[in-house]
């Protein structure tokens, strides 16, 4: 689905975004906004999208993610081509209003490379869950009382 492109300078506010929304968002120069998919029920993140005013309005209002390809410079909907659907559960901003987390039902990958999320290949930095393990055991210990 091809439609105008946010603009560079002075960012867009389509009319159908709510005012009291549209009004809060602080923008990138061309008019975007980081969203997280996070998956509603385990946290997991999932991917990172580009959303301006036009796409978080769809998202809000069709329950279905909605996101602006910087690439093919057009709206794309989650699962329309790929049949991996994001069903929307819940959309909040951040405490500086620069960010959307929006909480979702993950139906398939999320990743364009097929993977559920675009966080799982190219990991820097792992904590070591045997020592993590043995941590958490000894807090849950201390807080009990067992062995003083």
């Amino acid at each position: 689905m091809t439609s105008s492109s946010p603009t560079g300078g002075s960012p867009r506010r389509p009319g159908p975004l709510a005012p009291e929304i549209a009004d809060r968002l602080k923008r990138s120069a061309d008019g975007l906004l980081p969203a997280i998919a996070q998956q509603y029920d385990t946290g997991e993140v999932l991917m990172l999208g580009w959303m301006d005013d036009e796409a978080l309005h769809r998202t809000l209002t069709t329950g279905r993610c909605t996101y602006w390809s910087r690439s093919r410079r057009e709206y794309w909907v989650k699962g329309d081509t790929s049949g991996h659907f994001q069903w929307v559960k819940s959309v909040a901003l951040d405490c500086d209003a620069d960010t959307v987390l929006v909480k979702v039902d993950q139906v398939g990958a999320a990743c364009h490379t097929g993977t559920r999320t675009c966080f799982d290949t190219d990991v820097l930095l792992a904590e070591d869950t045997e020592d993590t393990e043995g941590a958490e055991d000894a807090a849950a210990a201390d807080a009990s009382g067992v062995g003083q």
